[in-house]
């Protein structure tokens, strides 16, 4: 019986391509980054083709590495960037310009208008999304205006819009399937995540041609098979998610009350809230975990913009580190920050505040801080962000988790772990493997193809790799609680 599966983890800056064997371990990668485009400011653009050729490169790569045969490949799960817009010729399968990315901000002026339409709470209680240039919506509607010809070419049934994980489909069955799942769907700003489905109100609204959009099914699903030609014979691609759907999935947070914190460039925080879409009064986003056997499981969402790159600029815009790994060492070396806060806004401020003219700030400088206060400043506002985002989940109802579970690069640091668990005040679990999104990818298509028959084989492949349990009182807790808030609130103005 043929047991592995080969996942597609196309992110934002880089493509690659994972063996997984039955038991969930990895045993071939390949990797390439690619090119950024910045056609003007606010604006970040992808060359789709650049990353249609990644993908085949570095999947063939990985199957070659492996010694697997490709007749043991059971399936095909693919996890993507999120929100990032593309659209394309139908006969062809040739993009109309190059893919917008997620980061992109050339939306906000139909954004603006819609606010002042009137239109956000309609839009928020039907998508569980803040209106913003960050999601697919107004990507579209800027390429049919912008394209010559493009609106009237729809009207003809010539295009066809998909984020990247519907391209990639596209591409891999030769043009046979234009589909999506209910995660990627979800991020569009033009699906209503209670009925499940593409809502028309919205789609005129926004300007966007039903037409256009691709079929959306549950995370685990027969989404078509690969042209024989490309990796040597017809594979299914059996799972599809958005990348922190995936890592959710990935980690085991299959139980209602469970939560994971993904921390990379910034920190991206879901708690599953079981068949409940809870609506957040506190900026947060509602959004599906994914969708199983038709029943979606929904999660609370908080995003926070900067995490790792803060560690970066100390390296990079300062010079006061060589090497990130190096803040561990840095922040033991010292008792405390000095009364140092860092309020990372260098782009803004996410969830739950959303102050996108925010701007980073350091408070409490004083001659005896050093390089050591600096970096542990550093850590400690990711954790003080991580402590807001729980915070308002809670009082959103959507309960405090009995623990968090966290991967991304900087879970790696045994300090920052600890701190965690000190400011939110439940035991922070680091997996054994965090490369939790590719796995979360491979679980939804193992799932669909019988490699794994049910949550319950999820459950006990995931592994703990330490646990880190708070040892902080609330009479410690609370002044360095009021520092940070004092230090938001200075930053906001």
């Amino acid at each position: 019986m043929a047991s592995h599966l080969l996942v597609v983890d196309q992110g934002t800056t880089s493509t690659r391509s994972i063996l997984f064997n039955a038991a969930a371990r990895r045993i071939a990668i390949a990797q390439t980054e690619f090119t950024q485009h910045y056609p003007a400011p606010g604006r970040v653009e992808h060359d789709p083709e650049e990353i249609w050729r990644d993908v085949v490169a570095t999947a063939r790569e990985a199957i070659a590495t492996s010694g697997v045969p490709v007749a043991s490949i059971a399936a095909i799960g693919i996890t993507n960037q999120r929100e990032t817009a593309v659209v394309w010729d139908r006969a062809t399968g040739v993009p109309i310009h190059r893919a917008i990315v997620w980061q992109d901000r050339r939306g906000t002026p139909q954004c603006q208008q819609l606010r002042a339409d009137g239109a956000e709470d309609m839009i928020r209680e039907r998508t569980g999304l803040i209106v913003d240039p960050y999601f697919s919506a107004t990507k579209i509607a800027w390429l049919l205006d912008h394209v010559p010809g493009a609106r009237a070419r729809v009207e003809r049934g010539e295009l066809a819009f998909g984020t990247i994980d519907s391209f990639l489909l596209w591409r891999l069955t030769g043009g046979r399937s234009h589909a999506t799942d209910a995660t990627n769907a979800s991020r569009t700003m033009l699906f209503d995540i209670h009925r499940q489905c593409w809502d028309e109100e919205l789609c005129r609204l926004l300007r966007v041609p039903m037409a256009l959009l691709p079929e959306v099914h549950d995370n685990a699903h027969g989404f078509g098979t690969t042209m024989p030609d490309l990796f040597g014979r017809a594979i299914p691609v059996a799972g599809m998610a958005g990348d922190q759907h995936a890592a959710l999935f990935g980690q085991a947070c299959v139980d209602k009350g469970m939560a994971k914190s993904t921390y990379g460039t910034g920190c991206f925080m879901l708690l599953n809230t079981g068949d409940t879409a809870v609506a957040s009064r506190h900026r947060l986003l509602t959004t599906p975990a994914y969708r199983l056997g038709g029943r979606t499981t929904y999660a609370l969402e908080g995003s926070i913009f900067i995490a790792g790159a803060a560690i970066k600029w100390l390296r990079d815009g300062l010079g006061v580190i060589t090497h990130a790994s190096q803040t561990d060492d840095l922040a033991t070396q010292v008792p405390d920050s000095h009364g140092v806060y860092m309020v990372p806004a260098f782009v803004g401020m996410g969830a739950p505040y959303w102050e996108p003219d925010a701007r980073g700030a350091i408070f409490g400088l004083t001659l005896g801080a050093t390089a050591a206060h600096l970096a542990r400043a550093a850590l400690e506002s990711v954790a003080y962000q991580t402590m807001d985002l729980t915070q308002a989940m809670v009082a959103d109802g959507g309960g405090q988790p009995a623990k968090l579970r966290v991967d991304g690069g900087m879970a790696a640091n045994d300090w920052l772990c600890r701190f965690l668990a000190n400011m939110i005040g439940v035991p922070v679990e680091r997996p054994a493997d965090l490369e939790t999104t590719a796995r979360g990818a491979a679980f939804f298509a193992g799932l669909a193809t019988g490699v794994w028959s049910g949550l319950g084989d999820i459950r006990a492949l995931w592994a703990r790799e330490h646990c880190f349990d708070p040892a902080m009182s609330a009479d410690e807790r609370a002044p360095l609680v009021a520092g940070w808030r004092d230090a938001v609130r200075r930053t906001l103005g």
